[in-house]
């Protein structure tokens, strides 16, 4: 409430004193005005960025409340198993020290999972936020970058990226590609899907079928400027289209059609340590 009354009051003051102030004084009130809304505007555009922090670590605060859920079962699925062991071993039919051993081996599995799921959250966040700092606020306005499920989705619009009915990158688009290209590269243990969308408009070109075969092209553009001008293995780069059967907006309006027609890049921890370590889960009596 403060900050929208500065401005207002500023501007209020400088009529009320236009006509009763020199105007070396009066150019100086309008500088300190203009620099005043400035600061102002500056503190909507760090409020609103500050409202998607928070909902992104709303987001992990919520996967680490589920994965906090899952030990507290395995915990309790291990202690009845333990205090069902005791009274066996007072009958003389189990192995105590076995089962602790598996209990302790669980344990350590447990703790495995944990730490590689915090490393992967944190270089999701980290990612996310050198990414979003590297921008313009002109490359803002036409590119979206989320945190979902441990997943960065980065969402570029294709107004930006190609010509109507084109699946060539245009060299604005490059500008920007070469900012996402940095954080790939700065970030090697990460797999990028580029992932083509359009509206529900039949596309008329010659050489393209229909939207499957734009959107597909459309991704395989940003793969290969990806790997040929900035550097990325190909290794890591997948490309894949999905037409327009993967709508976040309506296709009934002009801006929900313009919405639906965006390419995403989509960052993913590689998944051969989480496999591992699914491969490494330790038995128990009951499965040997």
């Amino acid at each position: 409430m403060k900050k929208m009354f500065l401005p207002v009051a500023m501007a209020g003051l400088l009529l009320s004193l236009g006509s009763c102030v020199s105007k070396k004084e009066f150019t100086k009130l309008q500088t300190d005005y203009t620099y005043l809304q400035s600061l102002y505007n500056q503190s909507q555009v760090d409020l609103a960025s500050s409202r998607t922090r928070v909902k992104s670590l709303e987001e992990r605060l919520a996967d680490a409340q589920r994965l906090n859920a899952e030990l507290k079962r395995q915990y309790v699925s291990l202690q009845g198993s333990l205090d069902k062991s005791l009274i066996q071993n007072n009958q003389g039919s189990i192995n105590i020290s076995k089962l602790v051993d598996e209990i302790n081996a669980s344990n350590r599995y447990i703790k495995q999972l944990v730490e590689a799921k915090t490393k992967s959250d944190s270089l999701n966040l980290v990612l996310t936020n050198n990414l979003t700092r590297s921008l313009t606020r002109d490359e803002l306005q036409e590119v979206d970058v989320q945190v979902l499920k441990g997943v960065v989705y980065v969402s570029l619009a294709d107004n930006m990226l190609y010509r109507s009915g084109s699946y060539e990158v245009n060299d604005r688009a490059k500008t920007t590609l070469s900012k996402i290209a940095k954080i790939l590269s700065d970030y090697r243990e990460f797999e990028v899907l580029v992932e083509g969308n359009t509206d529900n408009v039949p596309i008329s070109r010659p050489n393209i079928r229909n939207n499957w075969d734009l959107s597909a092209l459309r991704a395989s553009s940003v793969v290969q400027v990806l790997q040929r001008d900035f550097g990325i293995s190909p290794k890591r780069l997948s490309a894949a289209g999905r037409g327009e059967y993967n709508p976040v907006a309506t296709n009934d309006t002009e801006i929900g059609r313009q919405r639906n027609r965006r390419t995403q890049i989509i960052i993913t921890p590689k998944l051969d340590q989480f496999l591992d370590l699914i491969d490494k889960a330790p038995a128990t009596s009951e499965q040997q």
